[in-house]
């Protein structure tokens, strides 16, 4: 009797690796890790796209995002977008974006992005987006977005909010 409920268990444990949903996976290179990296997907016929994703600095020297490329995409720059008078404006950042060290930059709708310029094709929910990211000290990262739906807010949608509030944090331009 012993046996078969010491089977039973491992059986359940063994399906519960299962029916874990798989997600961006993290991604260490040099003192960043990256994680949470997501886009929303596309209509037909859309040449731009965002990037979201969170880059913690885990060491003593800050780093800084410079740039990236995707095949899906003509070019790659990263944004900012902030309230002005009332305006919400829309930037690129041409030097970049800084992460301090032991910070943690996110970048997410409504501030600090990456933006997929020139797409050769629509995102489709579900696909895992190939990205190479480029850093000053890190150099270059590949990381897979996962494409969410067309509205959706974060890897977490389930948490009804976007991040956007606290997406200054831990970065300066």
């Amino acid at each position: 009797m012993k046996l078969t409920v010491r089977s039973l268990g491992c059986a359940v444990a063994f399906a519960a690796l299962l029916v874990t949903p798989a997600g961006a996976q993290d991604v260490k290179a040099g003192d960043l890790v990256i994680k949470q990296a997501w886009s929303r997907a596309t209509p037909g016929g859309a040449k731009i796209a965002g990037g979201y994703l969170t880059i913690a600095n885990k060491g003593a020297a800050a780093d800084r995002l410079i740039g990236g490329s995707a095949d899906v995409a003509g070019k790659l720059e990263i944004h900012e977008m902030t309230m002005n008078n009332g305006v919400m404006t829309m930037r690129p950042l041409a030097k970049g974006l800084v992460i301090e060290p032991g910070n943690t930059a996110k970048l997410a709708p409504g501030g600090y992005h990456l933006m997929l310029m020139d797409l050769k094709g629509p995102l489709k929910q579900g696909d895992k987006l190939p990205v190479t990211l480029e850093f000053e000290k890190a150099g270059k990262v590949k990381v897979a977005f996962d494409v969410q739906g067309v509205g959706a807010k974060g890897p977490g949608a389930d948490e009804g909010h976007s991040g956007g509030h606290d997406s200054h944090s831990g970065a300066k331009k």
